[in-house]
């Protein structure tokens, strides 16, 4: 079982690279589990390999699936706007299909389109994702984003209550917290063991006037920018969190670099952070 000590290596950190890749970078980092994203998984079988192909390569680099990523077509009220109707939306039933075939954690929503949301109605969309989510063995967790309307952790834990659902969580991911305010109290209100999940990275003070852009292209890993992650780390720590820590580093650069340096740079940057916070 993963645990606050454990580093995951999030798809994200390694957008261009294969699962060979992905696998490849989190054995250097010595990471000890993997994101996916349904891409990553048709990718690897269009290069013919099958479900087998991939869980003895999981096994046997001592790996396992912690976050299936992102489910962002959850909800009716949540649907792609203009000019982003070619946008490629995953099924549920495909992550489903992953968590059978590889094994999983947990499944990770958000609201990727719009930035309004009917918290009643989507709480019932959420908790119909967690029953069914359930029956898979996951959990689920709610990614806030800034721009959307599910702005920050504390909308973010009102949804999550309105489910009753006792497997709905939320997804910490420092970059969305700092560009959502960087506000450690209202983390302090949320139970421990509704943090289902981190993702950790670094940003500049300065936030691009383009936020999803940034968000995807230009991430730091941690201790390169100015996010307190050791203070988020601290709280998480002070109300009983047991997520594991994820890593994710959307950054162009890491298309070039090679995976393993990409894993070991990461993975050591983030230690190197966690120790600071744990001293």
């Amino acid at each position: 079982m993963l645990g606050p000590n454990d580093l995951v290596f999030c798809s994200g950190t390694l957008l261009a690279g294969s699962f060979n890749e992905m696998v490849e970078a989190a054995v250097a980092g010595g990471y000890r589990a993997i994101t996916l994203w349904p891409q990553d998984v048709q990718r690897a079988r269009a290069e013919g390999h099958t479900p087998e192909d991939l869980r003895k390569l999981l096994s046997d680099n001592g790996l396992v699936v912690a976050d299936l990523d992102p489910l962002l077509n959850w909800s009716d009220q949540i649907l792609p706007g203009p000019g982003q109707a070619a946008i490629e939306l995953s099924d549920e039933r495909e992550f489903y299909e992953i968590a059978e075939m590889l094994g999983a954690r947990s499944l990770n929503l958000a609201q990727g389109f719009g930035d309004t949301l009917n918290f009643d109605a989507a709480a019932e969309d959420l908790a119909g994702v967690c029953n069914r989510a359930r029956e898979h063995g996951l959990i689920v967790t709610v990614e806030f984003l800034p721009w959307s309307g599910i702005p920050n952790a504390s909308a973010a834990y009102d949804l999550v209550q309105r489910t009753g659902c006792e497997n709905a969580t939320i997804m910490l991911d420092t970059w969305h917290w700092f560009r959502s305010g960087a506000d450690l109290e209202p983390l302090r209100t949320i139970p421990g063991d509704r943090i289902g999940s981190t993702q950790l990275n670094d940003a500049p003070v300065e936030a691009w006037e383009d936020l999803p852009r940034e968000s995807m292209e230009a991430r730091l890993t941690p201790g390169e920018g100015v996010i307190p992650i050791a203070d988020v780390v601290r709280v998480l720590d002070e109300i009983g969190s047991t997520a594991p820590m994820g890593v994710e580093v959307f950054n162009k650069t890491h298309d070039d670099m090679p995976p393993a340096e990409v894993g070991r740079k990461t993975a050591e940057a983030t230690r190197r952070v966690l120790q600071q916070a744990r001293s």
